[in-house]
């Protein structure tokens, strides 16, 4: 009978926030993945945890899946751990469950900490609907792609950031959402967490002369849904009636139908449409 994967989340910081379920499973199984074996046999010590380990990281993640499902079906319970946090969360714990899946491998996630959860409800923030980003991808085009995406986002955005790269990206996210509410998460869980709610363009005028310290967790209101509307508004102004008129017209919409969208898009009434085409 196969065994199974469990996906463990561990501490971002606070050795307490460990759960009694995640302890049991890491003692039960017969193998532990981690993201970096150096960093978790800390943990594992603090808990007097005695499972062997194995590395299973960014750059091993297929070869090492591979092996680690070959162990799962001859009957082997293995856990997935992160250096901090829920695997499979901006880490290459999304891989092996994916190899699970491919090979008919139950797969359980224990519940735990999680940075981006941890900074959204500790920010101020609109928590209802959230885009969660990571890290920033480091390639140029694909950066500039998803930067410019989120221009017309109206939810929260959460972006993770390390210290040396932080003015940076707050620059960038300047240029490409403006200035917009944003709370700055650092040092969760630890002795100097901290959350400071301000504005893009004050906290680049900060850390334009402060070091940031500490890892970052970025938590950035999204567009309201007035901003995206007066936008809207403003692009039709642009446009004269009769042109607003045939872009309508020219999707197969009939002619009083499109007189009722346009009549809409500029919040105006249909009989001002009506007198302006109709004159």
């Amino acid at each position: 009978m196969a065994g199974k994967l469990y996906l463990v989340a561990t501490p971002i910081g606070n050795l307490e926030d460990i759960t009694f379920r995640a302890l049991k499973i890491l003692k039960e199984v017969d193998l532990i993945g981690a993201e970096d074996t150096r960093h978790s046999i800390k943990l594992l010590n603090h808990f007097e945890i005695k499972t062997p380990m194995t590395s299973y990281h960014e750059f091993n993640k297929v070869d090492k899946a591979k092996y680690l499902i070959n162990e799962m079906l001859s009957g082997k319970n293995v856990a997935i751990i992160t250096d901090a946090g829920t695997p499979g969360i901006s880490d290459p714990g999304e891989e092996i469950v994916k190899q699970c899946f491919e090979a008919g491998i139950e797969v359980s996630s224990i519940p735990g900490p999680a940075a981006c959860i941890t900074a959204l409800t500790m920010s101020g923030q609109n928590t209802r609907r959230f885009a969660f980003e990571a890290f920033l991808p480091y390639d140029k085009k694909e950066r500039a792609i998803v930067l410019s995406e989120l221009k017309n986002e109206t939810r929260t955005i959460i972006i993770y950031e390390a210290p040396h790269h932080l003015l940076g990206t707050l620059k960038e996210l300047y240029e490409s959402v403006g200035d917009r509410s944003i709370t700055l998460c650092r040092e969760l869980t630890k002795v100097h967490e901290n959350a400071e709610k301000t504005t893009i363009k004050e906290a680049i005028e900060k850390y334009s002369s402060v070091e940031p310290k500490g890892e970052y967790v970025l938590v950035i209101a999204g567009k309201t849904f007035q901003e995206v509307r007066q936008e809207e508004i403003d692009s039709f102004a642009e446009m004269t009636v009769e042109e607003h008129m045939e872009m309508y017209l020219s999707q197969g919409i009939d002619k009083k139908e499109a007189m009722k969208m346009v009549a809409k898009d500029r919040g105006v009434s249909k009989r001002d449409i009506y007198d302006i085409i109709c004159k």
